[in-house]
């Protein structure tokens, strides 16, 4: 039990970290492992009654960025990469959320599902809830940061409902962000329908085979 010269110190100490802290970050309560996580959420509780933070959920709080029109929150993306970071997690968006990260759709879910190598949760941040899926290793092997998104992206829209309308935009992604350098890699291990129209459309850019599909 710390004594109550300790506790003044220790919050003191929080409080100066949180304070220097840019508008927008996220705090947990192993933010500070110094300190006992139990202890710290208390602190950081206390912090939420004296307005200094704003609590998102359950042990997630955020020291607000505030402007005339009110708070920014910070994204449901924001939230997931600051969770997977405190993890030390990889995660991948699915569904609707990989597609409007490569401005494939303007659909902005407030239910956003991520593959996740650690473990799987669903965390209610308001009237948000992100969930948390075990991904199977494969997901992960994929080494460009782009073709991991499209990857999800491509799955998102299916197989069936794949056409040229979706190819040219798919196109348009791959001359934007080409990974030229992983790329070879990666088609080894995407799905097979995948691959086969990522090798299409990359041949017609080329001009020349890139690999058998």
């Amino acid at each position: 039990m710390l004594i109550e010269g300790e506790e003044k110190k220790i919050v003191h100490i929080l409080g100066n970290d949180i304070e220097k802290a840019k508008p927008g970050t996220l705090f947990f309560n192993n933010s500070f492992p110094e300190y006992n996580d139990e202890y710290v959420g208390k602190v950081l509780s206390d912090f939420v009654r004296q307005g200094i933070l704003h609590r998102l959920s359950r042990g997630i709080y955020l020291k607000a960025k505030e402007t005339k029109f009110g708070i920014i929150y910070p994204t449901t993306e924001d939230i997931a990469i600051a969770i997977a970071e405190r993890d030390n997690a990889e995660i991948l968006p699915t569904g609707s959320t990989a597609l409007n990260m490569l401005g494939l759709s303007e659909q902005v879910t407030m239910t956003p599902v991520f593959l996740t190598s650690g473990s799987a949760r669903k965390i209610k941040c308001g009237n948000r809830t992100i969930t948390f899926k075990r991904g199977v290793p494969k997901n992960f092997a994929l080494k460009g940061k782009m073709t991991r998104l499209l990857v999800q992206a491509m799955k998102a829209i299916g197989e069936r409902n794949y056409n040229e309308e979706w190819e040219r935009a798919i196109n348009v992604i791959l001359n934007k962000y080409p990974e030229k350098d992983t790329m070879p890699d990666d088609l080894k291990v995407m799905p097979t329908w995948i691959k086969k129209n990522i090798i299409k459309t990359l041949s017609k850019n080329t001009h020349e085979p890139l690999a058998k599909p």
